[in-house]
């Protein structure tokens, strides 16, 4: 299997995604190959992005960058307005035209992609929800699971449509989050209004931590574990539709017993 990697290249997690991926390779774990890495940043934009394009250059891996920033600066368009979006992702295939990947990540990339490109790449994305549950960033989907008074979570891969975070579920892991260790934090909520806690103790709050903890240790597992569904054939997009081994169509692939299986121990 080809993969083409997007990435913005902005923090540590995006170094160590890449990494992850890149060892099961090597391995011979993950039967595929990372023809490109895209970059949406150049190399002297972020300290942060520097080391993600050495480390890129260390795998020699095929890196491609252009910088969103320096493309949209001249033009005065706003960041997310469909003409930039649009006339930038073209751009960007011209110089992936010599690249035929199967399957495109989006590995901590932070930008929308336009239809267009949505149309001629396969493209999946990480997001930290179950299928159906919040959208939005990880911190927005915890505040919303413990306003909601949740029973469960999980996070999936989903295939990119230029709305955010609501393309259909390719993969996906569940996790309950009441029980232990959960229902002490939740107990502690129970007498206080979101408004309250988020202003007191914002992110620091107890409950929001055990979520994202657990919600985080499932998240690379879950990304290897989609790229060998895809490889070994479990697991197909067609026709912006997700099919099993037997082209049927299903609401993602569930993948649980084999991320919990996977982190069992770690956490």
């Amino acid at each position: 299997m080809k993969i083409g990697w997007f990435s913005t290249g902005r923090d540590e997690a995006a170094r160590q995604l890449l990494t992850v991926v890149h060892n099961e390779i090597q391995e011979g774990k993950l039967k595929a190959e990372i023809l490109f890495v895209f970059c949406n940043r150049g190399p002297s934009e972020a300290e942060e992005t520097s080391q993600f394009f050495k480390l890129v250059g260390s795998y020699h891996l095929h890196l491609i960058y252009y910088s969103s920033r320096d493309f949209q600066s001249p033009r005065g368009y706003e960041p997310r307005s469909d003409p930039w979006r649009l006339e930038y992702d073209r751009e960007v295939m011209k110089r992936l035209a010599g690249f035929h990947p199967d399957l495109c990540v989006l590995a901590g990339y932070m930008l929308i992609v336009d239809e267009e490109m949505c149309q001629k790449y396969k493209m999946i994305n990480l997001h930290p929800a179950a299928p159906g549950g919040p959208t939005g960033s990880w911190q927005e989907v915890i505040w919303q699971l413990i306003e909601n008074r949740a029973e469960r979570t999980g996070v999936m891969m989903h295939l990119v449509t230029p709305e955010l975070d609501k393309g259909p579920a390719v993969t996906y892991c569940t996790l309950p989050i009441r029980g232990k260790p959960f229902d002490r934090y939740w107990k502690k909520t129970e007498t206080r209004s979101l408004e309250e806690i988020r202003r007191r103790e914002g992110e620091n709050n107890l409950l929001f931590k055990e979520i994202r903890k657990h919600g985080l240790a499932r998240e690379f597992p879950l990304i290897v574990a989609t790229l060998k569904a895809f490889s070994e054939g479990r697991v197909r997009i067609e026709g912006g539709r997700i099919v099993d081994a037997d082209g049927k169509v299903i609401n993602g692939y569930d993948l649980t017993e084999e991320i919990d299986a996977a982190i069992k121990g770690e956490i």
